[in-house]
């Protein structure tokens, strides 16, 4: 049973929305092999995948404490999605990269969020699809949030 549009509100919904195909996407990865991950993994995979990072970048980035991204970073490098070399630039420094069990998820992930949009066109249509994506990105930019993910720094609120 579909929830009626008059019981959401306009925030609700997208949320909602974005988690069930979330979700389908999640289960059709473990479909295809990468059954280890979880969505917590693709918010610091978002910010290496751009360009190596250390620990302290990826706090500041995430918003985070330097303890809590590096027991992230722990828990992604015992996974086998992240490793850490040295800074060429600094020795000292290890930056993260990740590794190629991760960039064949993203790419994986990539091919899933075409099907799955594609699965949603030629259930409702290419016009519905379209006037909803132009709604919700309309939405995001009306509040601000355009910067944020052109910049790969998208938070939760607050």
């Amino acid at each position: 049973m579909h929830p009626s549009p008059e019981d959401l509100d306009l925030s609700l919904t997208a949320l909602f929305a974005g988690w069930a195909m979330t979700d389908e996407v999640q289960r059709r990865l473990a479909g295809r092999g990468f059954g280890d991950l979880r969505f917590n993994d693709g918010v610091v995979i978002q910010h290496v995948l751009a360009a190596p990072l250390s620990i302290t970048a990826l706090a500041e980035r995430m918003g985070v404490t330097q303890q809590a991204a590096s027991k992230a970073v722990a828990d992604l490098e015992r996974r086998g999605l992240l490793r850490r070399e040295p800074d060429p630039a600094d020795a000292r420094t290890k930056l993260l990269h990740l590794t190629g069990h991760a960039l064949a998820a993203v790419e994986e992930t990539r091919v899933l969020r075409r099907e799955l949009q594609e699965d949603l066109v030629a259930e409702y249509g290419a016009e519905r699809v379209g006037d909803a994506r132009a709604l919700l990105a309309s939405v995001i930019g009306r509040f601000g949030g355009g910067d944020a993910i052109r910049a790969r720094r998208v938070r939760p609120p607050r």
